[in-house]
């Protein structure tokens, strides 16, 4: 037995079921009855008394990353802890203090999302924020008030947790950043080719050999609005019991123009960045996706991220998706403004970085300790 998976303490894991007001009637009709799973740590139980008083404690918000769920990271794996058995460790090794941990199930028919408000997938950052957060602090013994609620996740979830800290600091007092979406000339324009070549294989007419009417063939998508080929791309891969690797990609660059460019006046809800046709950059829907882009926000943002007790950012300097490009100029707008923060590199890609949690982890747990 390895050293992280001796015998200790292991708390206890609850999996709920809540009905979310917020997002019954959401746009993709995704079901708003989720599941919700929350770690106790160990001696949890042995602090209750009699009127449910006793012993109270930070609590942390996981933020998965795409295609994920909360429930995935309390799941048993092979050769690694999931989240709850790390924690355990790391509270065993007196690295960090016990707290709670909750793991909201925000999956969404487009493959996730950024956990921010988007009428063309749902109001994820109210879910979190207004109905999560009230629920999980009525039902369990937390410190119920943002200096001792914090919030981290990977990728999308690291986009979440530091788009929180700009945007929601009224209910995070410390965040964590791990290979979070920033940088997006870098991370999704040059993603952006391999999703234009899946969905051509779905426009109307077929491509044969000869002379093209090109300024016919754009007629739509010049304006960012879906010729059609977007919606039969979804249908199909809705309809399929395995995803490509290629269509992953393109699921997820249309998850994030729905993030980032909602329109509820056209179809589908969302525009596009890019003219199907041509593959030419449309710049008006461009500078909506920069708007939401990290490395824009901070000077508009300062005031909020100023007043966190802590903020965490790492990437590894191999990331496929040149997010350590994004990671590095955060990490240098919030120096230029000021802002308190650690920032870390180590020498990985964007895949399998649980074990940063063992860096993160103890570092929440510290800004957010009574």
């Amino acid at each position: 037995m390895s050293r992280k998976h001796r015998v200790q303490p292991s708390g206890t894991t609850i999996v709920l079921e809540y009905d979310s007001k917020v997002l019954a009637d959401n746009p993709l009709g995704d079901p708003h009855l989720r599941k919700l799973a929350v770690w106790l740590p160990p001696g949890y139980d042995s602090g209750a008394v009699r009127g449910g008083r006793g012993r109270r404690f930070p609590v942390l918000f996981d933020l998965v990353g795409f295609t994920g769920s909360g429930l995935a990271h309390v799941n048993w794996r092979p050769f690694d802890e999931n989240v709850p058995e790390r924690a355990a460790r790391l509270l065993a090794d007196r690295r960090m203090g016990p707290a709670i941990i909750v793991f909201p199930d925000c999956f969404t028919s487009m493959g996730g999302n950024q956990y921010v408000n988007s009428s063309a997938i749902g109001r994820y950052a109210d879910y979190l924020t207004r109905e999560l957060i009230p629920f999980v602090d009525r039902d369990f013994r937390t410190l119920a008030s943002r200096e001792h609620r914090g919030c981290f996740g990977k990728s999308s979830g690291g986009y979440g947790a530091i788009i929180h800290a700009m945007r929601h600091a009224q209910h995070w007092g410390a965040v964590a950043d791990h290979s979070g979406d920033a940088l997006f000339d870098l991370c999704y324009y040059t993603d952006w080719p391999r999703t234009l070549n899946e969905l051509d294989r779905y426009r109307k007419r077929r491509r044969t050999p000869g002379r093209v009417d090109v300024a016919r063939d754009e007629r739509d998508a010049a304006a960012g609005v879906d010729d059609g080929r977007v919606k039969r791309f979804l249908e199909h891969v809705w309809a399929k019991d395995k995803l490509a690797d290629s269509e992953v990609h393109a699921l997820m660059n249309l998850a994030m123009a729905a993030t980032y460019d909602p329109d509820p006046k056209v179809p589908l809800g969302f525009r596009l960045p890019f003219n199907l046709e041509t593959g030419e950059l449309i710049r008006q829907r461009w500078r909506r996706w920069l708007a939401n882009d990290p490395v824009n926000l901070v000077a508009s943002c300062k005031r909020n991220l100023k007043s966190m007790h802590g903020i965490y950012i790492d990437c590894g300097w191999r990331d496929q998706y040149h997010l350590h490009y994004g990671a590095r100029l955060l990490s240098k707008r919030l120096t230029q403004h000021g802002i308190a923060h650690v920032y870390e590199e180590f020498d990985d890609n964007h895949s399998s970085i649980d074990y940063r949690m063992d860096v993160s982890l103890p570092f929440l747990y510290r800004a957010l300790k009574p």
